[in-house]
């Protein structure tokens, strides 16, 4: 065991450090893993809008995106998504993994949160006063804490966790499969059926 510098952050200090501070100003990639993902509002500019905007400058300034996550985002994360030319285009991609529960935003490979915390306004506190969950996580930018979170999440991304599960015959969609629909970009995941 060794000692890492790192902030603890709960409530509204998730979504100013988390979205506002680091994800909004990320410069080569955003490597996003969650159980859940919703179609959260983001302040940019004074107005709130969809993360999806987010995204789409995001990807508008050549940044790499990736979204790991347990099922197909909600309905109005993917009605929104629909609407950005740029992120149907490729912009952000996305790959499914039922088995993914672990919350990390990883930017620029430099910096991560973990944390309970799912992509959505409840979660990182993006909700008013009374409406956000209950929340924990921590970040920092100890490169050994960053090496690991990303090589877990490449080792997801990438399938090479799928030879050994043991949930594999009821996986919707094995990463590991050599024509795997989430190889896709998710602006032609209507082949996923949701």
């Amino acid at each position: 065991m060794r000692a890492i510098e790192a902030a603890l952050l709960s409530g509204s200090e998730l979504y100013r450090e988390v979205i506002l501070d680091k994800l909004a100003h990320a410069r080569e990639s955003v490597s996003i893993a969650t159980a859940n993902v919703k179609d959260m509002q983001v302040e940019r500019g004074g107005k709130f809008a969809s993360v999806l905007a987010l995204f789409s400058e995001l990807s508008a300034r050549g940044v790499a995106l990736r979204i790991l996550h347990a099922e197909l985002p909600s309905r109005p994360f993917r009605a929104s998504f629909e609407k950005r030319r740029r992120l149907t285009g490729g912009g952000l991609e996305l790959k499914i993994c039922p088995r993914v529960h672990f919350k990390a935003v990883l930017v620029d490979g430099a910096w991560v949160y973990l944390g309970s915390a799912n992509l959505t306004g409840a979660g990182l506190g993006a909700k008013g006063e009374g409406k956000r969950n209950f929340e924990l996580g921590f970040c920092t930018e100890d490169f050994e804490t960053v090496d690991r979170v990303q090589a877990l999440f490449q080792a997801v991304w990438s399938g090479a966790e799928c030879g050994a599960c043991k949930l594999r015959r009821v996986c919707p969609d094995p990463i590991g499969e050599p024509a795997h629909k989430s190889l896709v970009r998710l602006g032609k995941s209507r082949r996923l059926r949701y």
